[in-house]
């Protein structure tokens, strides 16, 4: 199955972090309605590093969720493809 995924990170300090959240909470139903997947980690040794993955079955899909992003991505057109392995 074909699938598209971009990865941001951010280092929030930690009097941004409920605002940073409140944003994070925004991007989550936006990819979502849009047919994405939206996933949020961050790094145990240094709280406050996040990394955002967002997904989509194809690059169509994630190209017009992140046009119409509540938030801009750096880099838009860095998109990674699947690699299938057998």
């Amino acid at each position: 199955m074909p699938r598209s995924l971009t990865i941001h990170r951010t280092v929030v300090p930690p009097a941004d972090r409920p605002k940073f959240f409140e944003r994070l909470r925004a991007k989550e139903a936006h990819y979502t309605g849009a047919g994405c997947r939206f996933w949020v980690f961050e790094e145990h040794a240094l709280p406050g590093a996040f990394v955002e993955f967002c997904e989509a079955g194809d690059i169509a899909t994630l190209t017009a969720a992140h046009a119409a992003a509540p938030d801009p991505i750096l880099d838009p057109a860095r998109i990674y493809s699947i690699v299938e392995l057998s």
